[in-house]
């Protein structure tokens, strides 16, 4: 079985400034990343909360390296929610025990841990003020700030930049919970970094918090796999509609179940196909809707989307 691990953490118990919603952001989201849709395993997940222990610099130092200096495995995933912060060195997660000159985790630590995993992916997302700073090292002299190969970078918000809480859970965090249910999947139901900012950054309107992504990514894993948008099977019938890639399907009323003359077998197959059309797979010919492209007597063909999934069936990859 692939190894994926993921560090959940969450803290609410600040001692001047405590939060309500970070703990139950955690949890949230180790409960979605343990299995996929179908409750098939997925990452093996190590949840720390500060309602359980008491969590410190040291402590979370400590877990974090853990993660990513555990050999091998193809993806290493960090989820942090809490209070960040940020000086004239960059910024911090910030832990209960943080003092003056020590907030807590550099977030420049926490970036060079996760680039020499020897991990094939590596994943931080970040609910938690000035998180944005991750990634934003100074260059030296002729060195540049790159991130290495495999690592991604998914923050609720820019440098400089408050997280907001609302309702006891984190605004970033709820949409990223929202995206890995399937708001942000793929058709085959494949949920990743890149998809769950394209989703978040789509929700939040242009006067909130801006959520903030880097990546050097050569191959995008999936963080999740939600419920797919067409199942598998009917994928696969794709090309059996469509014998070709260009081929148009005839349809006409016996295909409309409202219709006196509906044939039964032919009702199912429409219903498929009315499926992945709104999948955006297959479209009407000459006509608004399948609907009247039934009743009309014309076709539907596969879009731009559906020959890619048409060629993936074709090959036998779904």
């Amino acid at each position: 079985m692939p190894s994926r691990r993921a560090l959940i953490v969450g803290i609410d118990d600040y001692p001047t400034a405590p939060l309500l919603g970070c703990v139950n952001d955690a949890k949230a989201v180790a409960e979605l990343l343990r299995t996929n849709h179908d409750g098939s395993p997925n990452f093996d997940v190590k949840v720390i909360t500060s309602d359980h222990r008491t969590i410190t610099r040291a402590s979370l130092l400590r877990e974090v390296t853990l993660l990513f200096t555990h050999q091998g495995g193809d993806v290493a995933l960090l989820y942090f929610s809490g209070h960040g912060t940020e000086d004239n060195l960059g910024g911090y997660l910030v832990t209960p025990d943080a003092s003056e000159y020590s907030e807590g985790i550099n977030l420049t630590d926490v970036l060079t841990l996760a680039s020499d995993s020897t991990a094939h992916e590596r994943v931080v997302i970040l609910d938690s003020c000035m998180s944005g700073n991750l990634g934003s090292i100074p260059a030296t002299g002729a060195q540049s700030a790159n991130l290495k190969e495999g690592v991604s970078i998914l923050t609720a918000s820019r440098p400089s930049q408050v997280s907001v809480e609302q309702g006891g859970v984190g605004l970033f965090t709820e949409l990223v919970c929202s995206a890995l249910e399937g708001g942000a999947a793929d058709v085959l139901g494949a949920v990743s970094a890149p998809a769950i900012y394209s989703y978040v950054e789509e929700a939040l309107g242009p006067w909130d918090q801006r959520p903030l992504f880097k990546a050097h990514l050569s191959k995008v894993a999936a963080l999740r796999i939600a419920q797919p948008a067409v199942p598998l099977a009917v994928l696969r019938e794709l090309t059996v509609w469509f014998p070709n890639v260009d081929s148009e399907f005839r349809l006409d009323p016996t295909y409309e179940y409202t219709e006196p003359t509906a044939d039964p077998d032919h009702v199912t197959v429409f219903k498929k196909l009315q499926r992945c059309r709104d999948a955006k797979l297959v479209e009407a010919v000459d006509a608004e809707y399948m609907y009247f492209a039934a009743i009309e007597g014309t076709a539907c063909r596969l879009t731009g989307l559906g020959q890619h999934y048409w060629r993936l069936a074709k090959e036998g990859r779904v």
